[in-house]
């Protein structure tokens, strides 16, 4: 690696929430810098975890970027865009973002395995007989096994949260139950290995927890901090403790068709 290549990776791994999210976990990975960090006591600035982050299409983009956006800041550390193939996958809001392993290229042993969420696209991958082995396989060995949103639907689907507390989005945690979990309302939720988040923007919070579990709580804070990550919404219509019925009423309806067929997903694997 060249001076200046090595001035580049260094650049990229102090702002990873702010690069681009293709380069951070292509080939720019910063696992071969080596850089003077402050000498703070007790804190690992560098490691060498693996971890693969499934890709599915339909996916809540927002759910594999908002923990990236976090995981990123990993000196040290390898991630993977994981799917089927490395064709370009696109999200349910139309958002594509290209693989860089295949269930059949990424590492056997991983540090985290990661799922995101979504809708009719989540129901999709945990219907898939290859996604169901692949999460499965990796699942068994992974040292944490993690979602976010109704992401913890295919970690049910796949046999990996039964006798487990986890979350999900609100209108489906309830479903976790069918796949032997204990559905919690939190926001994180850590059951020994198993990680969860709730939905969609609880994917920051999960990547901070994750980025404390892997390394220690003042790197977690850099994180936060170099993301300026200090939510002050403009309104407070966030989780259905605070939202009113104007607005509960139509969201609760918009998904009533995804719950149903979630339920009957989590029905299926019990039978």
């Amino acid at each position: 690696m060249t001076d200046i290549d090595r001035r580049k990776a260094i650049l990229l791994a102090l702002s990873a929430p702010f690069a681009s999210y293709a380069a951070v976990a292509a080939s720019q990975q910063p696992q071969e810098m080596h850089h003077k960090m402050p000498d703070t006591p007790n804190v690992h600035w560098t490691g060498d975890e693996q971890i693969a982050m499934l890709m599915y299409p339909g996916m809540t983009v927002m759910d594999l970027i908002g923990p990236h956006s976090m995981l990123g800041g990993l000196m040290g550390a390898k991630i993977l865009f994981v799917a089927k193939s490395l064709d370009p996958v696109t999200s349910d809001t139309g958002v594509t973002i290209t693989p860089t392993a295949t269930f059949a290229t990424c590492p056997r042993d991983l540090t985290v395995l990661f799922t995101p969420g979504g809708t009719y696209g989540t129901l999709a991958a945990a219907l898939d007989p290859e996604t169901l082995a692949f999460m499965a396989d990796r699942g068994a060995r992974a040292k944490y096994v993690t979602s976010v949103c109704s992401g913890s639907l295919i970690l049910g689907a796949a046999g990996l949260l039964k006798g487990y507390k986890a979350t999900s989005h609100w209108s489906v945690r309830h479903v976790l139950s069918g796949f032997g979990a204990i559905p919690t309302d939190a926001r994180v939720v850590r059951d020994r290995n198993r990680v969860t988040g709730a939905g969609v923007t609880a994917g920051l919070d999960f990547g901070l927890t994750m980025v404390a579990e892997l390394r220690d709580r003042i790197y977690a804070e850099c994180c936060q901090l170099i993301s300026e990550y200090d939510p002050d919404p403009p309104f407070h219509a966030g989780s259905l403790k605070t939202a009113p019925e104007e607005v509960k009423a139509p969201m609760v309806e918009l998904l009533a068709e995804f719950v149903k067929k979630s339920e009957a997903l989590a029905a299926a694997r019990r039978s």
